[in-house]
């Protein structure tokens, strides 16, 4: 059992899959490291979310990089549109079969809008971090805060670091 849970978490650091079609991004728009893939154009915290800006409205999720150390994703919590989030503060949490974690907001604003499909589907951080398991939509009230994320090229290297500690 040890062994074949090691091949899976192997095979799926390496990106190995036994279906021959399967959804990738396009290496244009990715960094694809060991263990996780890092989107161009996003902005992201040192606490492993993401921000995409567009417009009035920025959405918020976890990382791949996230979700792959936490594992299997089986409750997420998170709170009702109309609710203010700061910068830097816990809005909600993921709950995986290792462990539960906070999610910290790396813009200040209101949420103007939660992704239900995570009530049913908590697998979808897993499965699409950056698409379909996105967390809650903020209308910004300070879009400077995004200045003080990273972009994909400095959060790669955040991430390449904590892996060799």
């Amino acid at each position: 059992m040890a062994l074949r849970m090691w091949a899976s978490s192997t095979a799926n650091a390496l990106k190995v899959s036994s279906t021959v079609s399967r959804t990738n991004f396009s290496p244009a728009f990715s960094i694809s490291r060991c263990f996780s893939t890092v989107l161009e154009g996003l902005k992201y915290a040192s606490s492993h979310e993401w921000v995409k800006h567009e417009g009035s409205v920025a959405t918020v999720g976890i990382t791949d990089h996230a979700q792959d150390h936490l594992g299997e994703v089986v409750f997420v919590d998170l709170p009702e549109a109309g609710t203010s989030v700061s910068h830097g503060s816990s809005f909600g949490a993921v709950e995986s079969v290792k462990a539960t974690s906070d999610i910290n907001s790396p813009i200040s604003g209101e949420i103007v809008e939660v992704n239900t499909k995570l009530t049913e589907t908590p697998g979808l951080v897993n499965s699409s971090p950056y698409e379909d398991g996105w967390m809650i939509k903020v209308k910004p009230s300070n879009p400077s805060e995004l200045e003080s994320l990273m972009g994909a090229k400095e959060y790669t290297k955040l991430c390449d670091e904590e892996e060799v500690h």
